[in-house]
């Protein structure tokens, strides 16, 4: 499915680059393994044979990332939902790995920080969904992710202008 040197984005985790494939014997069973370095420099494996249930993907191409960081400039949060469906509906989107529902995400959560304070479970939701996204930035323009970071800020700004 995956080669050595392919980019991907590992939902929860951020984005990393396969270095490996391993044949390893863990709890008495040899299988196959994909070692990943993520962009933190954490080191990740999944067997090979979970990949197909998981929604492990490759990096978005850089095409798609106009469309993706469009979202900072479009749509206002539902402010309809409860706190509770709002966060359940986040972590979905989180948990999907796709770039442009997190990019939701982090846009929503930071208009409702600038109109009321986040509780201390949507902060760390915002923070996991900003360091998600921030990597997969990096890798896609093959920048840091101090420069990614930056240019997700710099998105983000329009997003608080608009919201005040």
């Amino acid at each position: 499915m995956f080669q050595i040197g392919d980019q991907i984005v590992y939902p929860m985790h951020g984005a990393g680059t396969i270095e490996a494939i391993e044949e390893r014997e863990i709890q008495g069973k040899v299988q196959q393994y994909y070692v990943i370095k993520m962009a933190s420099s954490m080191q990740v494996m999944i067997p090979v044979n979970k990949m197909s249930h998981s929604s492990i993907r490759s990096v978005t191409k850089k095409v798609d990332l106009e469309k993706v960081l469009g979202v900072f400039h479009h749509e206002e949060p539902d402010h309809t939902q409860t706190w509770k469906q709002r966060f359940t509906s986040n972590m979905e989107k989180v948990k999907s790995g796709n770039m442009l529902e997190g990019a939701e995400v982090v846009r929503d959560l930071m208009i409702r920080n600038e109109e009321k304070k986040l509780n201390s479970s949507e902060r760390q939701m915002l923070y996991n969904a900003k360091k998600i996204l921030v990597s997969e930035l990096g890798i896609i323009n093959g920048i840091t992710e101090n420069q990614a970071s930056d240019l997700l800020e710099e998105k983000m700004l329009g997003v608080i202008a608009q919201a005040n």
